[in-house]
């Protein structure tokens, strides 16, 4: 009793570890790459809503890559401490994925509104002849995203910079670049990009904060696969009368091998023996109003093999 697919258990949570190391490396990647990224746009996002995501994200991976180390060395040692531990990590995890994708999704929502209001300062306060940090944000962005102005080239007539300079120019970040004798001039406007910024940045924002928001989830999603996920009765083998076949999660089959609940599919049973929605140890105290039937116990290595078992059901 309690070696019930204990060796494919150890096969399948090994595996899942080693996903978990991959997804830790993968989040951690995510989160430098928002750092990385809001690091050029943060004059038209608050640092609070850049950094949180980020931070969380990076910390999610890191926990991952412990939770990974946690469990390998738990199910080699088949330490139930050690799976104790795992799971609830993983519970905490998984909380903290959820979290991440609620704050992302309620911060993508606000970023159209958010980059509205700061766009509108940092463009009145560029000066291109002493560029200070938000004028470099202005000039990098306008050639990263190939845009010119808020929502196009002639926004630049109604800030301070262009009144004082009085050339009728604008910055040489507008210029395509395929435009080699391009000077800011607005006498060609065939030089310069017709797009506004505003726009592009706000969806290089919300792009990235989907990025988060579908790293969180994919990984989210892995995580409950190890902490629910059955064999199905469609991949057990075909079976006639009682048999070592088992729906059971392997986690919770190394936590607690003889209290697992297992059921199987009608055709495992032998004529007369009743499907029993859950098994019960034979070691357990009768429970009222329960009696007790032969059941089939499943396992998920060894072949087929007769195995009754004494189990409960309520009357």
């Amino acid at each position: 009793m309690g070696q019930c697919g204990i060796t494919s258990s150890k096969t399948v949570l090994v595996f899942l570890n080693l996903i978990f190391w991959a997804a830790a490396g993968i989040l951690c990647y995510v989160g430098a790459y928002v750092f990385i990224t809001y690091d050029d746009y943060d004059h038209f996002f608050e640092d609070v809503y850049t950094l949180i995501p980020a931070v969380v994200i990076i910390a999610v991976g890191t926990l991952l890559f412990i939770i990974g180390l946690i469990g390998c060395c738990a199910t080699i040692r088949e330490s139930r401490c050690g799976l104790a531990t795992f799971v609830i990590i993983l519970l905490l995890v998984f909380i903290t994925e959820v979290v991440v994708v609620v704050l992302g999704y309620v911060y993508r929502a606000k970023v159209e509104s958010e980059v509205d209001r700061r766009i509108q300062k940092v463009y009145k306060t560029y000066n291109g002849t002493s560029p200070d940090a938000a004028s470099r944000a202005i000039d990098y962005v306008q050639r990263q995203l190939h845009c010119c102005g808020i929502r196009n080239y002639s926004d630049w007539e109604n800030t301070d910079w262009f009144k004082e300079t009085k050339n009728q120019s604008v910055p040489l970040s507008c210029c395509k670049a395929s435009a080699s004798t391009c000077n800011g001039s607005l006498a060609h406007p065939a030089d310069l990009y017709s797009e506004g910024c505003e726009a592009l940045v706000v969806k290089k924002l919300q792009d990235i904060m989907m990025y988060v928001i579908w790293a969180a989830l994919t990984f989210a999603a892995i995580q409950l696969l190890g902490l629910s996920s059955p064999l199905r009765p469609a991949d057990l083998p075909p079976c006639s009368g009682p048999v070592n076949c088992c729906l059971h999660n392997p986690i919770y089959q190394l936590l607690f091998p003889s209290f697992w609940a297992c059921s199987v599919p009608a055709s495992c049973c032998a004529g007369g023996v009743e499907i029993l929605p859950m098994s019960f140890s034979s070691r357990e105290a009768p429970m009222p109003r329960r009696r007790a039937l032969q059941s089939c116990f499943p396992s998920l290595e060894g072949g087929l093999s007769k195995a009754p078992a004494v189990t409960f059901l309520s009357l």
